[in-house]
């Protein structure tokens, strides 16, 4: 169910809506249908059946809040983001960026390469130049045998293997390990195991034929094959603020421990997306981390800098996604996500997940260098701060309109501080005589 140019105001006050008003605008934009509104209804209280087919010594779920971030438009496309995440602020900060970017620029997003990689390795190769040559005069013979006998129906879909690479790795005595990459195109799938499975079953005739013993099978998630870009240009920013962004930005690209958090801040959009969908965000993130420190030295997989009076920024990552097989369309919610987004492949999923960390990424620097990061995030997490200090029913309002005072007073508040202005309504309510005298 594709949602694209279809969405237009009803993006529109989103936040202020409640959650049947939230529901209902979905299924007017296309991205739930009733069905999913009913399913959404019951909690998604799934039978541990389900749960024993995807891991081990089940003992039942634990849920994550299921939301949507707004305004997405990429590439010209409109988008409801779904998001699987626990965390306060990701979804408004990623909202209340896209708007801005929707309103004053655009995102655009691109592919370059189209493979995975697995990896043959040779622990300890007695005659790595003997191995290239024997490799090399069997190449197409190995990637026609892994094609037919393994991923056929990978090529009938416009995929398969499509080329062996080795690579020299100097072991720490000084002697050699071999290391063959597997180029394999997935189509739509994340391909983990099929790549897995190609690499073990190359093992044997690649003995055969090069009488060195093969160590290990398995693939990487350093995937430098295949990179996922998105680009943002927001047009007339305040040269302050664009100031501020692109020097945080250059923070982040000169300085390692700067450059975890901020990745992890564009992790923080793209993972809840690869939740939501079923994906493996543990993959990802190892390569997020890894492709940070290709070049020898980590540092961040964003730029953010100034243009005349535009502000530019970009992501570069490998991102491994599927839309096909596995949990993204076993477990119902991710099925049901994955619909919601309306993607028509993998690598339309690997862009939007890609445009999401860049707005996340924008989003997190924005506040840090302008109305500061903890007041804001402060602000949004009044709701939680309410809930942990036992608020219940009318009390909830009172609690967080209180909160939001002294917020604005000190610029920040406590658990301490919601504790203590529960106690205050409560004994006002057993004591209203005493509140009248206080006031008088």
């Amino acid at each position: 169910m594709a949602l694209k140019n279809k969405i237009g105001d009803l993006f529109k006050g989103f936040s202020k809506l409640t959650r049947p008003e939230r529901l209902s605008r979905l299924v007017s934009m296309g991205a739930l249908t009733p069905d999913d509104v009913k399913y959404l209804a019951q909690n998604q209280g799934l039978s541990p059946n389900l749960a024993e087919q995807f891991i081990e010594n089940v003992i039942g779920y634990f849920q994550l809040p299921l939301g949507v971030a707004t305004n997405f438009r990429v590439d010209g496309h409109d988008y409801v983001i779904p998001m699987a995440v626990e965390e306060t602020s990701i979804i408004a900060a990623l909202s209340k960026n896209a708007k801005w970017i929707r309103e004053s620029g655009e995102i655009h997003t691109d592919i370059q390469g189209e493979d995975f990689i697995g990896q043959i390795q040779f622990a300890k190769v007695h005659d790595f130049e003997k191995l290239k040559i024997t490799l090399e005069k069997n190449k197409n013979y190995l990637i026609n045998l892994a094609n037919t006998e393994v991923a056929a129906n990978m090529v009938k879909r416009g995929g398969g293997v499509k080329d062996l690479q080795l690579r020299h790795v100097m072991r720490p005595d000084k002697s050699s390990m071999a290391v063959l990459h597997v180029l394999v195109n997935t189509c739509n799938a994340m391909g983990a195991n099929l790549i897995t499975q190609i690499c073990e079953f190359l093992k044997h005739p690649i003995e055969t034929l090069s009488q060195e013993h093969v160590s290990m099978c398995i693939l990487s998630n350093l995937c430098d094959t295949k990179i996922t870009r998105a680009h943002v240009v927001i047009h007339n920013v305040d040269p302050l603020i664009a100031e501020g962004i692109a020097e945080a930005s250059l923070f982040a690209e000169s300085d390692p421990y700067r450059a975890a958090t901020s990745n992890k801040g564009a992790l923080n959009g793209m993972d809840p997306v690869l939740i939501a969908t079923g994906n493996d965000w543990r993959a990802v993130e190892a390569g997020v981390h890894a492709f940070a420190a290709h070049k020898g030295r980590y540092t961040s997989i964003t730029h953010w800098e100034m243009r005349g009076n535009d502000l530019i920024g970009k992501l570069e990552a490998p991102i491994m996604v599927g839309i096909v097989g596995g949990v993204t369309r076993l477990h119902p919610t991710a099925k049901m996500c994955l619909n919601m987004l309306g993607v028509e492949s993998a690598d339309e999923l690997s862009r939007v997940v890609a445009a999401v960390g860049l707005v996340q990424n924008l989003g997190a620097i924005r506040a840090l260098t302008t109305f500061g990061f903890i007041q804001g995030h402060m602000k949004l997490h009044i709701s939680n701060l309410t809930l942990e200090a036992g608020a219940r029913g009318r009390e909830i309002p009172l609690v967080k309109k209180r909160l939001e005072e002294v917020l604005l007073l000190r610029q920040r508040i406590t658990l301490s501080n919601a504790i203590d202005i529960l106690r205050e309504l409560r004994n006002k309510a057993l004591y209203p005589h005493l509140a009248m005298s206080e006031s008088e």
